[in-house]
């Protein structure tokens, strides 16, 4: 019988080693930015209920092409999260989070997301994703606030060359108006479009302006522009967010063709790339805002704005530009046993590891010449060696690696001794 193979699903990673202290470094920048812009931390499920993600008649490749479904033992549908703002605008309703007296309620979440997607470099079946949501308030100035948010980041990752593309896709009446346009304009070109244009022209038309198939088709460069059907109170809005990142010295350009890739967006959108980035693939941050969504789960007429970041481009962008430093792996204290002194070796990394102490020791009884290998390894500070003649006596011997000195130390005087030179 042929040995049985287990390996990875296809689309998923494992990250540990070197790799890890990346995540580690990014989730730690994250935090300390979203803590000073006022953004709290939300966990929600891994999985929700299907109707949590698929809207009515929803046009996005996301809930027709990639949702990961299942039904549970009760027969419910259920599906794997693809993306983050709905599970929060969902426990947003559920908690009555809309009754806080201080809005917009400000949030933010870290974890994995699973999409149906063709694998490739940098796009994963289960990636990890970034985002915050502010809720509750419309203002141009929030607007302006998570694009500074997700801006700052890229910086303190040492990021460079970011720009925002951004575009406004108006209210409800200048959307409106913008699809009936839209519909008018492609309905000569419909045997031209591909399948998923043509669902988009029914469903949502400003969709089929983001189709990577057609988008190269003459009647696609002469499509009418969302600009043109902006009312005054959206040109007004727009304007004032324009000159929000003008104020900030954020730089962006206009981008009439950008609409996101999810229908409950309105108003503004954005998207971040590296500045001589053609945006394939290289998105490091993106949302808009979302006038509708919250009234959609039962919570009433309340905004909302926020953006998704997908943190492996993160990373690997920061390793492409070598600009993120992470902490060299290294301990405190290795601990060398020679002989039967397991019991006493256990003591002493025990007390060391209590008092804050980075420390490490020998398992497997190997030679003193394999021992000092691996404390070599560890870049261990400090070596502890321990025989029978220091288990007999109370003590250890201490060496010093980076002064290179040695010198017994009584049991009771060997943290004091330790945390000196570490």
């Amino acid at each position: 019988m042929a040995e049985k193979k287990f390996q990875l699903p296809r689309g998923t990673q494992d990250i540990y080693g070197e790799d890890i202290s990346y995540w580690q470094k990014m989730e730690e920048i994250i935090r300390q930015q979203c803590e000073l812009y006022g953004y709290k931390e939300i966990r929600t499920p891994i999985f929700e209920h299907t109707e949590v993600f698929v809207g009515d008649n929803d046009s996005s490749d996301m809930v027709n092409k990639e949702m990961y479904t299942f039904k549970d033992k009760g027969q419910r549908d259920l599906s794997l999260r693809p993306e983050g703002t709905k599970g929060v605008i969902r426990s947003f309703v559920e908690n009555k989070m809309y009754g806080y007296v201080d809005m917009p309620v400000k949030l933010y979440y870290l974890g994995p997301m699973f999409r149906y997607d063709r694998p490739g470099k940098g796009r994963y079946r289960q990636f990890y994703q970034f985002g915050i949501e502010a809720i509750g308030t419309k203002s141009p100035l929030l607007d302006v606030e998570t694009i500074a948010l997700g801006y700052s980041i890229t910086k303190e990752m040492g990021i460079k060359d970011v720009v925002i593309l951004i575009n406004s896709l108006g209210d409800y009446e200048s959307r409106s108006n913008y699809t009936k346009a839209l519909k008018q304009y492609f309905k000569p070109y419909l045997k031209l479009l591909c399948s998923d244009c043509k669902r988009r022209y029914e469903q949502n038309p400003l969709r089929m302006l983001d189709c990577k198939v057609d988008r190269n088709l003459p009647c696609f460069a002469d499509a009418p522009k969302c600009r043109d059907f902006l009312n005054e109170e959206s040109k007004q809005y727009f304007n004032l967010v324009l000159k929000g990142l003008d104020d900030l010295n954020i730089p962006y350009r206009v981008d009439d063709n950008l609409v996101r890739g999810l229908d409950y967006y309105s108003n503004t959108v954005y998207e971040a790339i590296p500045k001589d980035d053609d945006g394939q693939q290289a998105t490091v941050f993106a949302g808009g805002q979302y006038d509708g969504l919250v009234e959609s789960f039962g919570g009433g007429k309340l905004p909302g704005v926020g953006f998704g970041m997908g943190m492996e481009r993160m990373i690997a962008l920061a390793r492409k530009q070598n600009s993120l430093t992470v902490k060299e792996e290294k301990i405190d204290v290795y601990v060398i046993s020679l002989g039967d002194v397991e019991t006493y070796s256990c003591k002493i990394v025990e007390l060391l590891r209590n008092n804050g102490i980075k420390t490490e020791m020998d398992y497997q009884k190997r030679s003193l010449k394999a021992q000092f290998k691996s404390a070599d390894r560890y870049k261990a500070k400090v070596i502890i060696i321990v025989g029978e003649n220091e288990f007999n006596n109370n003590i250890v011997q201490l060496k010093d690696t980076v002064n290179k000195t040695q010198e017994d130390v009584e049991f009771k005087e060997l943290i004091k001794k330790v945390k000196s030179m570490v």
